[in-house]
C-alpha cells in the first residue's frame, strides 16, 4: 500500500545557533524544491537544545561571552566572517555586532514548544522571528516581553504567551527533551532526523538534505 503520510522531520536546534538558522533556510530550500515535485507535505517539528546551558537566567553580556568562548570580540569576527558569507548566501543578513546580550534560552525553547502544541505549522512563523530577532535586530530573545511580543507578532495570544512564560509550565519537558538528545549523543546543532530513521549533523546544503530525504522514504517504504 502507498505510504501517504506526512514526511516527518525533528530538529534538534537552539535559537542562538547561526548555523541552526542557516540550516533552517538550507531545508527550506529543499522543501520548496520537493513540493515543485508533487511530494509528500513534511511535518517539522523543532526540539530544545542549549548550546550555553551555563548561561545565567538573565542572560549576560555579549562582549563578556565572547571573550570566554572566543577569547575576544577579534577572534569572534574571524569566525562570524565565514557565518555571514554563508548568510548571504540563503539570504540572512546577519548583523551580530548588534547583539548586547547573550540570553539564556530556556524561555524561547518554551515558548516554541507552547506554540507547537497550538499550531505545529503556524509555529513556523514563531520561529522565523525568533532568529531574526535575535542575529538580525539585536533583539534580547531572554526577555519575556520580548518574547511574548515575538509571539504576538507571529500571530499567537501575546497574552497567552506572557501567561505561561510567567509560569514553570513546559520547562521540565524542555530539560527532558534536551536530556534525550544528548543521550543519544548529539552535541552540536542543528542536527535533523528524518523519519526517524536518518539523521544529519549540521547545516548541510540543500542537496545532501534532500538526499537525506530521498532515504528515509525509500526505507519507510521498503518496511511499509
Amino acid at each position: 500500500m502507498l505510504n501517504t503520510s506526512p514526511l516527518s522531520i525533528d530538529i534538534i536546534s537552539d535559537v542562538v545557533c547561526p548555523w541552526c538558522y542557516i540550516g533552517k533556510r538550507r531545508l527550506e530550500s529543499a522543501l520548496a524544491h520537493r513540493a515543485s515535485n508533487q511530494a509528500r507535505p513534511a511535518r517539522v517539528r523543532w526540539l530544545a537544545f542549549q548550546l550555553n546551558p551555563d548561561i545565567p537566567s538573565q542572560g549576560a553580556d555579549r562582549r563578556s561571552y565572547l571573550e570566554r568562548k572566543f577569547g575576544g570580540p577579534e577572534r569572534a569576527q574571524q569566525i562570524y566572517a565565514r557565518i555571514k558569507a554563508a548568510g548571504v548566501e540563503v539570504g540572512i543578513p546577519f548583523d551580530f555586532e548588534r547583539i548586547a546580550r547573550q540570553p539564556n534560552t530556556v524561555d524561547a525553547h518554551r515558548l516554541i514548544a507552547w506554540a507547537q502544541d497550538l499550531d505545529l505549522k503556524g509555529s513556523d512563523a514563531l520561529i522565523e522571528r525568533l532568529f531574526r530577532a535575535y542575529f538580525v535586530d539585536g533583539i534580547d530573545i531572554g526577555d519575556t516581553e520580548a518574547l511574548a511580543s515575538l509571539a504576538g507578532a507571529a500571530g499567537f495570544d501575546a497574552t497567552a504567551a506572557r501567561a505561561w512564560l510567567a509560569s514553570d509550565a513546559g520547562r521540565a519537558d524542555v530539560e527532558a527533551e534536551e536530556q534525550r538528545s544528548r543521550a543519544l549523543g548529539v552535541t552540536g546543532v542543528p542536527f535533523f532526523v528524518f523519519n526517524r530513521r536518518v539523521a544529519v549533523s549540521g547545516a548541510q546544503p540543500s542537496d545532501a538534505l534532500l538526499a537525506a530525504i530521498d532515504q528515509a522514504q525509500t526505507e519507510l517504504i521498503e518496511r511499509a
